[in-house]
C-alpha cells in the first residue's frame, strides 16, 4: 500500500498523511513535504513562533516506552466529526489529493490521483491508499497514550492536524524518499510535542542526526486542545 501522509501530527501536513500523500508544498520547509492541515503554533500556541530542529527536539520528554495492553481497537478511528457524510478517511484523501476526486451518494470517491510523500509515487486507485498517522497508533501507546482516556485516544486516531508506517519511530525507519526525511523528522517532533507524548533515547538520537542536515527547516505545532 501507498501511503498519504495526514493524521496526528498533522499537525504538521495533520497527523494523518495519504501514503500517497499530498499536501501543498510548503517553500519554508527544505524538503518537499505536504504542509500541515491544520497550520501548527508554537509552544506557547503563538504563530509567530518557530523552533529550529534541534531546540523541538529538546523539549522532547525523553522516558522508556513499553508497548504492555496495546490494542489498535482502543484507539476510534474513520469517525465523522462533522457530520457530512464522509468520515476521516475520506476527508483525508479528499484534502490531500493532486487530483480531486469524484464525490457521490454516501460519500463514495471515485477517480482522483495522489502522491505517495514517503516514497514519492503518483497513485490513482484510493483503495491502495493508507491514510499514516504521523506518529503510528502503537507508538503513541508506547509514550503517554496509555495513560489516556479513551475519549481522547480517539481524538489522537482522528486528529486532522497525525495507516503507519508499521508501528516504527525514526530510530527504527526514515522514508524511501531522501527529499521526505527533513519533513517526517520535523513531522515527527511537532506530533509528540502536540499531544504531549515522550520520546526514547535512540528515538531523539536519530532526530538529532537527521535535524543536523536539515538546514533553515522548522518546528511548529498547536498543544493539543
Amino acid at each position: 500500500m501507498y501511503s498519504v501522509r495526514r493524521l496526528a501530527a498533522a499537525i504538521a501536513c495533520p497527523a494523518l498523511m495519504v501514503s500517497a500523500a499530498a499536501c501543498t508544498p510548503d517553500t519554508s520547509r527544505q524538503d518537499s513535504k505536504p504542509p500541515s492541515a491544520n497550520p501548527s503554533d508554537s509552544a506557547s500556541g503563538s504563530k509567530a513562533g518557530a523552533l529550529r530542529p534541534s531546540d523541538a527536539i529538546g523539549r522532547l520528554k525523553v522516558a522508556r516506552e513499553a508497548r504492555v495492553g496495546y490494542e489498535r481497537d482502543k484507539f476510534r478511528l474513520w469517525i465523522d466529526a462533522d457530520h457530512d457524510g464522509c468520515d476521516n478517511r475520506k476527508e483525508v484523501l479528499l484534502a490531500e489529493a493532486v487530483k480531486k476526486p469524484r464525490q457521490g451518494a454516501g460519500c463514495k470517491l471515485t477517480g482522483g490521483s495522489w502522491r505517495s510523500y514517503y516514497d514519492d509515487k503518483t497513485v490513482t486507485d484510493a483503495r491502495k491508499l493508507d491514510i499514516d498517522h504521523v506518529v503510528p497508533l502503537a507508538e503513541a501507546w508506547d509514550s503517554g497514550a496509555s495513560k489516556w482516556t479513551p475519549k481522547r485516544r480517539e481524538q489522537y486516531a482522528n486528529d486532522l492536524d497525525n495507516r503507519t508506517k508499521g508501528d516504527k519511530d525514526p530510530g527504527e525507519w526514515m522514508p524511501p524518499a531522501k527529499d521526505a526525511t527533513c519533513t517526517y523528522a520535523t513531522d515527527w517532533v511537532a506530533a509528540k510535542l502536540r499531544w504531549k507524548l515522550t520520546a526514547d533515547a535512540v528515538e531523539v538520537k536519530a532526530l538529532r542526526t537527521v535535524a543536523a542536515g536539515c538546514g533553515d527547516a522548522t518546528v511548529t505545532f498547536t498543544p493539543a486542545p
